[in-house]
This record gives structure tokens, C-alpha cells and sequence, in this order.
């Protein structure tokens, strides 16, 4: 099999699936998803589907028999839980090496751009995961996603009905559409090479919260207002009036991201991704924006607690 795809049920994973679709013979490549009743959904596409569990290392062996390409994508897992992350991973990188899979590409974050150094949680594990990949003899490519910009609702901890925000810090972030980071990300695996490196997939301009709200009203109609309070106020004012009902740990998780913006670890961008698409990539105003337009409620799945 030259392609497995992990995530396929996932927003990344789904756009990439996509592009192999239209782009390449259904006999190359396989979708797989830890949920073997997920099957018919890609069957009925005539993709080849392999049941595959980070948490199941049988699982994993079966799936990555004869595979050359795998797109490894970070689990789902909460994102708080590092260790969990950090174990399923492992998972992942001992079953690719013992099939011997030719080329690991993984879906890492774009924290601190193409250093080691951000302290942010969530950057941590991938950077741990990359690390496992640098060890295991594997011939592996880390992606360093930009952050998605159709989750800008998370950031701002915005809702269609919200007529403030109030936000602990501010800084510029590379926003940088999905649909376009999976269609890169494809074309690279589609491409080859790259081999032992780690790349960075953004957006070649930054937008602060001050300049998404304005690009909401702008957009919208709306009158949206944009505040600061502290780091405690924030965390200590979010749970009890959040709509989503959201818990403690996010809005704690919300404010190291945007200590990290504000020390400039989203703001570094890079021109592989217009190199790689042939055309520049949607700027993030125009990302938004055109988010807006589709539909002027956008919203984003993580905006609630499920």
C-alpha cells in the first residue's frame, strides 16, 4: 500500500483524504479510523479501509503491513493529557518500525515556528513525538501545521451571540487555512523527499485578536467589543459564563496560548507552502472573512464541552 491515512474521519485528515481521491488510484492508498464501523463510509467511496487504534498495538501491526507512505496524524486525544498523547504516539512509532514502513509523515504544531523550544503543553508532546521519530531509524518528515484558522472562535473564546470578548493577552498568530494545509500536505507526500526534516506549512502574515474582532465586525455587522483582563481574572471569570461550558483547565490552557502568541512563538511563517501550492496561501483576513461570508455563525467543535 504506497499510502495509509490516519485521522481520515478528522478535518485535516478528511481534506487529505479529498485530495488523494481526485489526485490519485484508489488501489494506492488506504483510510484507516479507530472505528471499524467507519468502514461503509469509505468503502462506499471505493477507498481501501483499515481498522487502526493508537491505543491498540494489534491493531496498528495489521494496518501498517506493507504500507511505504504513512500519514501520521497527532490523536485526538485531550489535548491536556500529555502523557496520553505521549503513549499513544510511542504506539505508533514502535508499530511503524517494526512493519518498516518507508516514510513516516507526521502532523506536528507550528508553536515557536521551526525551534525546540516552546513550553507550551500541547507543543511539548509533539515536540517528544518528533523526537521519538529522530531515534527510531525511521525515515520520517514532521509538518509543523499552522494553527487552523477556522478554529479562530477557540482563541477568542467566541460565540455568534457574543457581543464582548474579553481576552488575557494578545500577540500575531500565522493562521492558516485547513483545507489549503491538507491539500499542502498531500502534495508533499504526493512529492516525496524531504526526508529527516521537519517543515513549517503557515500563512505568510499574522493577525492579532484586535484585528480578527475587527475583521468580525467588518464581516458580519456586528458590533463585537475586545477587552483585556488578567491571567486570574480570565481563568477565574470563564467557567461560570461560558456558554459552551467549557471547564477550568481550558480557559487555563487559553491563557498559556496566548502567553505563548504574545511572546511571538505564532507569529513565525514560512514560503514552502506557497512554493508547494504554486500560489500564495489565503492571509489569514482573508480566511476569516471568507469563513464569514459562508456563514456569518462560524463556529468551531471545541467551543463546546462534550
Amino acid at each position: 500500500m504506497k499510502y495509509l491515512i490516519t485521522g481520515a474521519t478528522g478535518g485535516l485528515g478528511g481534506h487529505i483524504l479529498d485530495y488523494f481521491i481526485t489526485e490519485i488510484p484508489l488501489s494506492d492508498f488506504a483510510a484507516s479510523s479507530s472505528n471499524p464501523e467507519n468502514r461503509s463510509r469509505f468503502e462506499s467511496r471505493g477507498v481501501n479501509f483499515r481498522h487502526l487504534d493508537y491505543e491498540d498495538p494489534t491493531t496498528l501491526s495489521k494496518a501498517l503491513h506493507d504500507v511505504e507512505n504513512l500519514l501520521f496524524i497527532s490523536t485526538n486525544a485531550n489535548v491536556i493529557d500529555v502523557e496520553k498523547v505521549k503513549r499513544q504516539h510511542r504506539n505508533v512509532v514502535d508499530a511503524a518500525r517494526q512493519a518498516n514502513v518507508k516514510h513516516v509523515w507526521y502532523t506536528s504544531l507550528p508553536f515557536g515556528g521551526l525551534t525546540n523550544d516552546s513550553e507550551v503543553a500541547v507543543q511539548r508532546a509533539h515536540l517528544a513525538t518528533e523526537k521519538m521519530l529522530q531515534e527510531s531509524g525511521l525515515t520520517f518528515t514532521c509538518i509543523r501545521e499552522g494553527i487552523y484558522v477556522e478554529g479562530f472562535p477557540l482563541f477568542l473564546n467566541w460565540y455568534p451571540e457574543t457581543t464582548r470578548i474579553t481576552l488575557p493577552g494578545d500577540g500575531e498568530i500565522a493562521f492558516t487555512s485547513r483545507v489549503e494545509l491538507a491539500e499542502c500536505t498531500a502534495r508533499l507526500m504526493i512529492l516525496g523527499g524531504f526526508e529527516n526534516r521537519t517543515v513549517l506549512l503557515t500563512a505568510e502574515e499574522t493577525i492579532t485578536a484586535k484585528e480578527l474582532v475587527s475583521v468580525i465586525n467588518e464581516t458580519t455587522g456586528r458590533r463585537v467589543e475586545l477587552s483585556y483582563v488578567s491571567q486570574e481574572e480570565f481563568v477565574h471569570a470563564g467557567p461560570p459564563s461560558d456558554r459552551g461550558g467549557k471547564s477550568r483547565t481550558f480557559f487555563e490552557t487559553l491563557v498559556s496560548l496566548w502567553e505563548s502568541a504574545a511572546r511571538g512563538e505564532l507569529r513565525p511563517m514560512d514560503g514552502l507552502m506557497r512554493e508547494i501550492l504554486g500560489r500564495d496561501p489565503l492571509t489569514p483576513r482573508d480566511a476569516v472573512r471568507q469563513l464569514l461570508v459562508e456563514n456569518r455563525d462560524h463556529t468551531w467543535h471545541q467551543m463546546y464541552s462534550h
